[in-house]
């Protein structure tokens, strides 16, 4: 039977029931009320009849009036014709028997015949009280015994309509929370749970359905089973073989994997120690809380590995994973969760020497060409003294470009002197409290020589009564003298160079801005990277392409910040900031 043929019949017997309850209160209901009607019906007019007669005889006397006759007569005419109830009949033939011979009896005869007269009156008034008395007990008793019957109608239409409430939504409720329960076990992967209905109804289809599904979840999982094992298995083997040491956590923070190179570089057990929480794990393990939750910005761990001192590039990856929501029937929600996170360490200990080696390797290199440089610049200079001798035009011509290369050589040597510095951690700054004019200044005089050659003009502005800043004084000069000297160098003839000096916020900005080709966006992002140069025409000697390199070192060092702005055709601005002394 379908559930819609259920709910109209359990609908339809509800409505019979309530339609049988009203069917029987109003038949009972009717009953009493025409037993009611009878009460006051024929009785009420025959003691009215009673009353009417009485009352002529007690205002006349024999014989009577005629107005009085007419009435008496007129009403035992009508009690005559409303003879109802038994013993009325004679009680009446008494009366009228008793009215003629009154009315033709000689006058000492006549008040035995009122008497009579009386007594007659006074037994259809008794006949029609106990009819009324009577009538009233049996209307009582039908009243009780409708009563009754309603009340039992009443009680066993609430008993059949509380079992129908009780009963009925279980009809659909019991089936569902059936389902309910079913579908849970599902989602625990208990494929083994059936449905079994046998009402031939919608949910005995649906639990149908229901059982082939599960079915075919059963055979996918045991298909899949083995498969991913495999898989989970082939992972394992993998993350173990690693060469890098690796940590994975899930979304809880437990420990959900780690190789054998990630426990012993921690001296961790990697079998007791899956399925941690972290955090309670780094409370215990210093190399552990440094790589979850680093310190510091820098990805470089120097740990004790392989009975020395070993540099790991630590890597981290967030695991996401698409996350499905039904949105409505027709399309999808898509959006990601996190699942958990990777540390991955990567030994660089080899690298870092080759690094150092080479590092070293400059150093050495640049602190044994400088010695030459400057014996080589000092005969230069003693060449061209005419105390030791004049020289034609090409002599002095050579001796001009040997001076360029040499000047060229020796400021690249301490470039690199200056990097090797930095690289080793061996960058030493010498702060001073100063005033940004000054260390303007002291650029400006360093190029103004170079400017002269090329009839450019150094336009400053710098506003008056700037804050001081706490600065390496020769450091700071030297890269605003580097900006500078590459304004100058790709600057053309008779033009200018802007430098500009202001107050930002609690920064001094410095800036140096050139009016040349500019410099093309895809470079501008690798120009402060080491070794990195702008490609050239040729017409420009191109530099060692340190020199920006070190500016970010020292300006960086000195709690700066180091940027350029260029664009192709309008010039270039380099600048940087310091930040300003805090005033006592």
């Amino acid at each position: 039977m379908k559930i819609k043929t259920k709910l109209r019949l359990g609908f339809g017997f509800l409505f019979i029931i309530v339609l049988s309850f009203g069917l029987i209160a109003l038949f009972f209901l009717n009953e009493l009320s025409d037993k009611s009607k009878i009460i006051l019906k024929d009785n009420y007019k025959s003691l009215n009849y009673v009353s009417a007669m009485r009352k002529v005889i007690d205002e006349n006397t024999f014989p009577l009036p005629t107005n009085a006759a007419q009435i008496f007569e007129q009403n035992l005419k009508s009690e005559g014709a409303n003879l109802t109830e038994n013993g009325e009949k004679v009680a009446f033939q008494k009366l009228e028997n008793t009215y003629k011979i009154l009315n033709s009896s000689a006058t000492n005869a006549r008040e035995n015949g009122i008497k009579n007269l009386r007594s007659a009156l006074q037994n259809i008034e008794a006949v029609n009280m106990k009819a009324i008395y009577d009538k009233n007990e049996m209307a009582n008793a039908e009243s009780a015994r409708a009563n009754l019957y309603i009340s039992i109608a009443a009680v066993l239409s609430f008993l059949i309509l509380f079992t129908f409430i009780v009963n009925f939504p279980g009809f659909v409720a019991n089936p569902l929370a059936e389902f309910s329960s079913a579908i849970k076990q599902i989602s625990r992967k208990n494929y083994k749970q059936r449905l079994h209905f046998k009402n031939h109804d919608e949910f005995t289809e649906l639990a149908d359905a229901f059982n082939g599904m599960v079915v075919k979840l059963n055979e996918w999982e045991n298909s899949n089973l083995s498969k991913i094992k495999s898989e989970k298995s082939r992972i394992e083997a993998i993350i173990a073989q690693m060469q890098d040491a690796i940590i994975g956590l899930n979304e809880k923070g437990e420990i959900l994997f780690l190789n054998h190179l990630a426990a012993q570089l921690m001296n961790l057990d990697e079998e007791k120690i899956i399925g941690q929480n972290a955090t309670e794990l780094m409370k215990k393990n210093e190399l552990l809380k440094r790589i979850i939750k680093p310190e510091t910005a820098d990805k470089t761990l120097k740990i004790y590995a392989d009975e020395k001192e070993s540099y790991f590039l630590l890597e981290h990856r967030e695991i996401i994973i698409p996350n499905y929501e039904d949105q409505d029937e027709k399309t999808l929600k898509s959006s990601i969760r996190s699942a958990g996170s990777v540390y991955v360490l990567k030994n660089i200990t080899q690298f870092k020497e080759l690094d150092e080696a080479k590092t070293n390797f400059i150093a050495t290199v640049s602190h044994e060409l400088k010695t030459p440089l400057s014996s080589i610049k000092m005969s230069l200079k003693l060449l061209n003294d005419e105390r030791v001798g004049s020289m034609n035009e090409e002599q002095v011509q050579l001796l001009t470009h040997i001076k360029e290369d040499s000047d060229r050589l020796l400021k690249i040597t301490s470039e690199l002197l200056d990097l090797s510095q930095v690289e080793t951690g061996n960058l030493k700054l010498t702060f001073a409290i100063t005033r940004p004019e000054d260390i303007v200044q002291y650029a400006v005089d360093a190029v103004k020589f170079q400017a002269e050659q090329k009839s450019i003009k150094l336009e400053i502005n710098c506003d008056k009564n700037l804050a001081q800043v706490n600065a390496d004084i020769q450091k700071t000069a030297w890269v605003l003298v580097n900006f500078l000297s590459n304004a100058l160098r790709y600057s053309s003839e008779k033009s200018k160079v802007v430098i500009d000096v202001f107050q930002k916020d609690k920064f001094i900005q410095f800036s140096v801005q050139d009016y040349g080709k500019g410099i093309d966006e895809k470079y501008q992002k690798r120009l402060f990277e080491r070794y990195f140069q702008v490609p050239t025409d040729g017409q420009n000697k191109s530099g060692s392409g340190l020199g920006l390199a070190i500016s970010k070192d020292f300006i960086e060092a000195e709690d700066g910040k180091i940027w350029v702005v260029s664009a192709i055709g309008e010039g270039s601005k380099f600048c940087f900031s310091l930040p300003v002394v805090a005033s006592v």
